[in-house]
């Protein structure tokens, strides 16, 4: 990670403003540069010099994916070798039917799964044909596999600095 510039207050205010999500308008960098008194490129270089130094980690967009009309959510959970579990996660992730995934630890004896992938589909039999996907992708180096459907959504956010 490159070195952190200093955190000013008016990192403090754009953090704060930002951390629910961008304005929901045409111009969202020059809504919150109008509202923090900034300008627009003033807003954009600060954001990416966050986004440089790790001070934030990402800005995406967080659909609701009931909403757009994914209704089964699947977390696919895998036994992967060891020794292949970076090639192979970084293969998976690259997938793009895969909007996360990640390495975990075990658990033994009760969770032997070590890799997570999270797909969605308007049904099940969709998330099933993503599930033979990755199977087929991770081969033999995977042990055994399983699914954790989402039954509701949860709520997700990260930190949050106060006003």
């Amino acid at each position: 990670m490159p070195d952190a510039a200093p955190f000013d207050e008016d990192d403090r205010r754009l953090v704060v403003a930002t951390q629910g999500g961008l304005p929901l308008v045409p111009h969202p960098y020059h809504a919150l540069a109008e509202r923090l008194g900034m300008t627009a490129a003033e807003v954009q270089k600060r954001l990416r010099r966050l986004l440089e130094t790790g001070a934030i980690r990402r800005i995406g967009a967080v659909p609701n994916h009931y909403a757009i009309g994914y209704t089964a959510n699947g977390m696919t959970v895998w036994d992967v070798d060891d020794a292949r579990i970076d090639e192979l996660g970084a293969a998976v992730g690259a997938l793009d039917f895969v909007t996360h995934c990640y390495r975990r630890p075990r658990c033994l004896p009760e969770w032997p799964y070590n890799l997570f992938a999270m797909v969605h589909s308007s049904n099940r039999e969709g998330v099933q044909e993503k599930i033979s996907l990755i199977a087929n992708l991770l081969g033999d180096a995977c042990r055994a596999h399983d699914v954790l459907y989402s039954s509701r959504i949860l709520k997700k956010t990260g930190l949050r600095i106060a006003d």
